[in-house]
């Protein structure tokens, strides 16, 4: 097992949601964090909050679908913190809407964020950790990557891509001490999902959980702190659903 104590991560969107939940958890391990996000009043609201509490936490501007941006953050990183060990691109998008109404800017912006972002944040990482002797790459897919859902084409096409570029990747670095997997999460209750927002149709997604409830950022996190950890998991998309996906 890899303790994470004063291990160097960055978590891109991380100024909210899933993100921030991460951000904490690996703090919570003594890990020192870079909060990557396009957000920056959300981002420098989050790190002056969390520097209350932990002393190695740095928020860093980021745009995930901009390779350069990528680029400079892992930089930006390494010279503040040494070096990278665990990387969580989780930074994402989505849009629903009929396909025969999709633009091209539609498609390609989901695309753009969700599946050219995690190829950036894997390149830049991999240079790394190739130097550090190995480290963790953790991505976001979502249970869209596994199972259809109308109106929901980019975001599907672009979390099912994560998963077969987590296992590709996995293999071409595993002699190399680098793991690299997938957390699915199901619904999950932040931001603008909630009942308040979403009225009955909130009601709809709950009833696709076996389990009864929609997730917590919290839940997604305890996965995510699992595979960064875990020496002899990688290649692998665990899913945290609440069984949606079993039916």
């Amino acid at each position: 097992m890899t303790n994470l104590n004063n291990k160097v991560a960055i978590v891109t969107g991380g100024a909210s949601g899933i993100g921030l939940a991460t951000v904490k958890a690996f703090l919570d391990k003594g890990a020192k964090v870079v909060i990557g996000d396009y957000n920056n009043e959300a981002g420098v609201r989050v790190e002056q909050e969390l520097k209350k509490k932990y002393e190695n936490v740095l928020f860093a501007s980021v745009n995930v679908a901009d390779e350069q941006s990528v680029e400079n953050l892992v930089a930006e990183t390494v010279k503040h913190f040494g070096q990278l060990d665990v990387i969580f691109n989780n930074a994402g998008t989505g849009i629903q809407k009929p396909t025969h109404e999709l633009t091209d800017e539609d498609y390609k912006r989901v695309i753009s964020i969700n599946q050219d972002g995690v190829f950036y944040g894997i390149k830049y990482a991999l240079r790394e950790m190739l130097k550090t002797g190995g480290g963790s790459i953790i991505n976001t897919s979502s249970i869209l990557g596994s199972v259809g859902e109308p109106t929901s084409i980019p975001y599907a096409a672009s979390k099912g891509a994560v998963n077969l570029i987590t296992k590709s990747v996995a293999l071409e670095y595993a002699d190399r001490n680098i793991r690299v997997n997938a957390v699915a999460p199901g619904f999950i209750e932040s931001g603008m999902v909630n009942k308040e927002a979403l009225g009955d149709f909130y009601d709809g997604l709950v009833a696709k959980h076996p389990i009864g409830r929609l997730g917590k950022p919290e839940e997604i996190a305890h996965a995510v702190v699992f595979l960064a950890e875990n020496d002899f998991v990688t290649g692998t998309t665990i899913l945290v659903d609440g069984g949606y996906t079993a039916k």
